[in-house]
């Protein structure tokens, strides 16, 4: 059961009374973008293409200071994108957008049903109307039956072949079906599939409340509300009984920073896989399997020291390698700008673990 006093993690509004520079078509770009490097805000008026425009010429801006030469470039680029364009802001009245020709946003009045007239960094507008399109549309997942209909902040898969890799290992799958705990369910996807594949039930979990919201929107009256439970909690939550399987599909880059409530999904933290992996020895049964979905792109783009998971099977002495998987993730697109020339080198890995024998000490006679 799930808590009714659930809080969705939202955009936050900008608060008080803040000074301003108005920016309409007229605008003298050169001014502007000094003004965002000084600090000040940026107020978008008359159109919402305004917006777009100057957008548009800040990345421009940056690109000459960080080229995208390499990964760690495009990281400090995004970064610095990220600083700069949440200074500039749009004006909501009655949950829509001031400006003209500006998109419908349901978001504004589903997350913000206690306030109607607030601000916002024209980003974070940016991000609501493209998630609620995905929500309103849905997203197509070829391995599973039906669109996905990811709520606000949640991740959803836009490359497939580690799910691919998941769903033929579970073709193969001759354990018991009865349960599986999913750790970061995330949009469903990894659940979806053990229902596929006949598991009776899967206990899922994750630390984003948007993604337990959204879930349990969209499985209410379904015969999926009784095949998926879900709680929102830290790795496990509160599911402590043991299970035949676990599945993990665990952000694949490591971070160097403090981690906002959205990056979760993407960037992992030095205690995540220790934890994991410590709680995970309590619930497996002891013929059970775990079964991760991870990448190499942290160490082929030079910002992971380490394997994690290889790293626990040589020092953990918990789990013992069963089976690993791998296939080549397909070649990046002609039209990104970015530079992805190690996506020829990258692969996606499903490792399969299970308990460690236990060593029995020689009995002295």
């Amino acid at each position: 059961m799930i808590s009714n006093d659930l809080k969705a993690n939202r955009p936050e509004l900008i608060q008080g009374e803040i000074e301003t520079v108005s920016f309409t078509h007229n605008s003298d770009i050169k001014e502007t973008i000094n003004a965002l490097l000084a600090g000040k805000y940026i107020l978008i008026e008359g159109f919402y293409n305004n917006g777009l425009t100057l957008l548009y010429e800040l990345r421009l801006y940056l690109s000459k200071k960080y080229p995208n030469q390499s990964f760690q470039e495009q990281r400090e680029f995004r970064a610095a994108y990220k600083k700069l364009s949440n200074l500039i802001l749009l004006q909501i009245k009655d949950h829509n957008l001031v400006v003209k020709k500006a998109p419908w946003i349901g978001w504004l009045e589903k997350l913000y049903p206690e306030i109607s007239d607030f601000i916002l960094p024209f980003p974070q507008i940016q991000g609501l109307n493209s998630a609620w399109q995905w929500y309103t549309n849905g997203v197509i997942i070829p391995v599973i039956r039906n669109k996905i209909h990811p709520y606000y902040g949640v991740y959803f898969p836009t490359r497939y072949e580690h799910l691919q890799l998941f769903d033929n290992w579970l073709k193969h799958y001759q354990g018991p079906r009865k349960s599986a705990i999913d750790v970061g369910i995330g949009s469903g996807v990894l659940s979806l599939l053990l229902v596929k594949h006949g598991f009776q039930k899967s206990f899922a979990t994750d630390i984003n409340p948007n993604a337990i919201i959204g879930l349990k929107e969209s499985m209410e009256g379904t015969k999926l509300a009784r095949k998926i439970e879900l709680d929102c909690g830290y790795l496990f939550g509160k599911w402590i009984k043991q299970t035949e399987l676990i599945v993990f599909n665990p952000p694949w880059l490591p971070t160097s920073r403090n981690l906002d409530r959205l990056d979760e999904a993407i960037y992992y933290n030095g205690k995540l896989f220790p934890e994991f992996f410590e709680e995970a020895e309590k619930r497996l049964l002891p013929e059970g399997r775990i079964v991760l979905l991870f990448s190499n792109l942290g160490l082929i783009t030079n910002v992971a020291k380490q394997h994690p998971i290889e790293y626990e099977l040589l020092n953990g002495g918990r789990f013992e390698l069963d089976r690993c998987f791998k296939k080549s993730v397909k070649t990046a697109s002609e039209k990104t700008k970015r530079d992805q020339h190690w996506r020829s080198n990258e692969v996606v890995e499903l490792w399969v673990l299970k308990r460690a024998k236990q060593v029995i000490p020689p009995h002295d006679d």
